[in-house]
């Protein structure tokens, strides 16, 4: 699936599959990044990401999108069902519930965009949400994360409890569609 829509004021936003192979050298220059510590590969070599990446997109359940901007990638994202991934095991899942991860690219040359992430993640946001029967949003960072954390606040995301995975010890947050549309309105 592959979306392509016009931002206001912003470009051309365009969502589409991560190609584990064509994209690798860029996906492992991003998290490799000090920037990208929370994404836990900063330590990774290129092949292991590569292996993650190709096995990411063997399962049905798990997925893996690059976002570009008037035709520059700018942001990866991931989805998955949580009733398939170790997060389910941290909280009652609801039906329609549908998980997400996000790393925004580094700032380009010309250094950072006030909004830019928050329109990025808008953008994500309708991509997941106009799937019917996806009825809340979860998401997970790393308690650490305090930015990720309070821009998912911004959003509109609710915080939950805090929860440990294998990997981290993460914050969860929901999103339901009527709170993202409330809290959208109030931060326009």
């Amino acid at each position: 699936m592959r979306l392509a829509t016009d931002v206001p004021g912003f470009g051309q936003v365009t969502i589409r599959p991560v190609d584990p192979v064509a994209d690798l050298d860029l996906i492992h220059s991003w998290v490799s990044q000090e920037r990208a510590r929370f994404w836990g590969m900063r330590g990774l070599g290129r092949d292991r990401v590569g292996e993650i990446y190709a096995y990411l997109d063997s399962l049905p359940t798990h997925h893996a999108y690059l976002l570009h901007r008037d035709g520059e990638p700018v942001g990866l994202f991931q989805t998955y069902q949580p009733e398939h991934d170790p997060v389910g095991e941290c909280y009652p899942v609801r039906p329609g519930d549908f998980g997400i991860h996000l790393l925004i690219g580094p700032p380009p040359a010309g250094g950072t965009e006030r909004g830019f992430s928050r329109t990025l993640l808008d953008a994500f946001l309708d991509f997941v949400l106009a799937t019917p029967g996806r009825t809340r949003i979860v998401a997970e960072p790393d308690a650490r994360n305090e930015r990720a954390v309070a821009r998912l606040v911004d959003a509109g995301f609710v915080p939950g409890p805090l929860i440990d995975l294998p990997d981290k010890r993460a914050r969860l947050l929901f999103l339901d569609p009527a709170t993202r549309t409330a809290a959208g309105q109030a931060s326009r």
